[in-house]
């Protein structure tokens, strides 16, 4: 089974001067603006780097649900943040890290088991597994 999603993009002008707009066939995502002002500066409007660490935060969480499903354990709450960092390389710029920052609170769930469970979907949630970038976490368990 293929499952199929797409987002589209539309940018005017030049690269320091033009301005674009994201949106997603969901409409979730309707026209929201970027530019090189959202994405090197700090202006209003998202950057692709954001949508990246949304997606990644979204992903790895929902995989982390799984894991504690398939360990008998049903979060309370699940919180990540997940900050992508892209630096200039040879060549132009790239996404060279991605760090979790889970904070869980889990009835009954033990250390061990949640350690194991956050890892196991850190590598292999699928925006993980598409990223070509050191992904590191931090993960916090309040009980």
């Amino acid at each position: 089974m293929t499952i199929k999603r797409n987002g589209s993009a539309v940018w005017s002008g030049g690269l320091k001067d033009g301005k674009g707009a994201v949106s997603t066939a969901s409409g979730v995502l309707k026209e929201a603006q970027y530019g090189f002002n959202t994405r090197f500066e700090d202006g209003p409007g998202t950057n692709p780097e954001e949508l990246i660490g949304a997606a990644h935060a979204g992903c790895f969480t929902m995989a982390l649900s799984g894991q504690l499903g398939q360990a008998g354990l049903t979060a309370q709450e699940l919180r990540t943040t997940a900050t992508v960092s892209m630096e200039k390389v040879e060549g132009g710029f790239s996404i060279t890290a991605v760090h979790l920052d889970l904070v869980a609170k889990i009835p009954g769930a033990s250390q061990e088991a949640f350690d194991k469970a956050a890892n196991t979907a850190k590598e292999n949630c699928p925006v993980s597994k598409l990223l070509n970038a050191d992904i590191t976490m931090s993960s916090r368990l309040e009980n």
